[in-house]
């Protein structure tokens, strides 16, 4: 989380001192219309700059990945980026608009325009063409904001089905172009000999770019394999399906604690699940899939043997890397997945054995006897010592108990994956009780 804060920031940051160091607003501070010119400049900036770096987010860059500390938070932070560029476009919409309301109600003068350049002077070629499309600019450019308001307040809303959010969100690719040429063609002309102007002029293209590749389903084209589902488990008290595909094309390998992109149904669209099987390089993966929502319940019954699906990835940073000689492992609901992949591939390299102490708490609302067991056969070839806690039947897992079942705690790091509002009243009880920060790594599971 701190990375992509830092990235956040610093993205506002530097676009807001490279348009300090462009913008001579100083008589902004004495006129009004001098003041709205500026701010219009400033909001337009940032918006266009944050909806730009969301689209090329967007496009799932791995190399960038790394970086942010895995796909789900690099979505964490393209979600960041929606929203601030929603509030910066309605706050730039309301600086153009309300001095024309106001002037209407008659609570101020209507401003003085300055005039775009004094009657001798020349303005070079391109600042003329871009000068006469300022009209279109306009008007495109509001119906553009219009657009993006709606698109992203339906993203917001988590009600929304996801196959209708996975369908109106491309849409976004859509209005972005008009937006990029809203913002280009109204900058202001001096901006282009400072830094401020080739900087989002180069952001507006990359993202134009993006756009494009958005609109043609080419994000993450080079990672996508074909499968075939060749079994299928349903563990119903669990209401868990387990699922076993056969890849026909080539895969990159993954690694335990990553997941991808499945696709069942193309008018669904695709669904990130953990991918919850160790690489075996023989073309076989497995998910375990939980009816959460009206989607993910009906798979037990519209899934069958011998049907194709689309994998893309692996994506995710969930790794297991770290230098504690012990790793306490938490997984609530079907969080289990990373660690039943992480189980299997301790299991595999058993005559290189992981050194490392492992405690496994598994947090769980229903008792599959078939589940559980082959967990615990799985747990014992790991070498990892299994904690399995029924709600209703086990006192629910705090800090404190996990500190007295691992009295060791302080010399191992902490992995979480499940329900957001319990890994984080976990962290921070941890933190609270000495933990470092950097020591508790947490999923965050959440793609909207």
């Amino acid at each position: 989380m701190k990375t992509i804060k830092l990235t956040y920031l610093s993205l506002l940051l530097g676009l807001s001192l490279l348009w300090v160091m462009a913008d001579d607003f100083s008589s902004a501070l004495h006129a009004f219309r001098a003041l709205q010119l500026s701010m219009i400049n400033f909001t337009g900036l940032l918006a266009i700059g944050c909806m730009s770096a969301g689209m090329l987010l967007a496009m799932r860059p791995t190399r960038v990945e790394p970086f942010l500390g895995g796909l789900d938070k690099t979505y964490r932070l393209h979600r960041w980026l929606g929203i601030s560029a929603l509030v910066l476009a309605i706050v730039h919409w309301l600086w153009v608009k309300m001095p024309n309301w106001f002037v209407g109600l008659g609570w101020m003068q209507k401003p003085l325009r300055k005039t775009v350049s004094s009657p001798g002077e020349t303005l070079p070629a391109v600042a003329h063409f871009l000068a006469t499309q300022h009209g279109l600019a306009r008007s495109t450019g509001e119906w553009a904001f219009y657009g993006t308001v709606v698109l992203a307040l339906v993203a917001l809303l988590k009600s929304f089905p996801y196959r209708h959010f996975f369908k109106t969100h491309r849409l976004m690719a859509v209005v972005y172009p008009a937006l990029g040429f809203h913002a280009i063609v109204l900058m202001k002309p001096s901006y282009w000999n400072a830094a401020i102007g080739p900087v989002v002029g180069l952001l507006v293209l990359a993202a134009t770019l993006a756009a494009a590749v958005s609109l043609l389903r080419r994000v993450g084209h080079t990672r996508r394999a074909v499968g075939v589902i060749e079994s299928l488990v349903h563990y119903r008290d669990m209401r868990v399906l387990s699922v076993a595909i056969k890849l026909r094309d080539r895969w990159l390998g993954h690694a335990a604690g990553q997941f991808a992109f499945v696709t069942f149904d193309a008018a669904e669209g695709a669904h990130p699940f953990t991918i919850s099987s160790s690489w075996y390089e023989d073309g076989m993966l497995r998910f375990h899939i939980k009816g959460i929502g009206d989607y993910t319940e009906k798979l037990p019954e519209t899934l069958k043997t011998g049907g194709l699906v689309t994998v893309e990835g692996p994506y995710g940073a969930f790794d297991f890397c770290g230098n504690k000689p012990r790793q306490i492992w938490i997984a609530g609901g079907i969080g289990i997945t990373p660690f039943l992949a992480r189980m299997q591939a301790r299991a595999r390299h058993a005559d290189e054995p992981d050194a490392r102490a492992v405690d496994l708490f598994y947090s769980t609302n229903a008792h599959d006897e078939e589940f559980i067991g082959a967990m615990r056969q799985l747990a014992t070839g790991a070498n990892v010592r299994l904690h399995v806690l029924v709600s209703g039947k086990d006192d629910r897992l705090t800090a404190t108990r996990l500190c007295e079942i691992v009295p060791a705690w302080t010399s191992a790091d902490v992995w979480f994956c499940g329900p957001a509002a319990f890994g984080r009243a976990l962290r921070e009880d941890l933190v609270r009780l000495g933990l470092a920060q950097a020591d508790f790594h947490q999923e965050l599971f959440d793609m909207r």
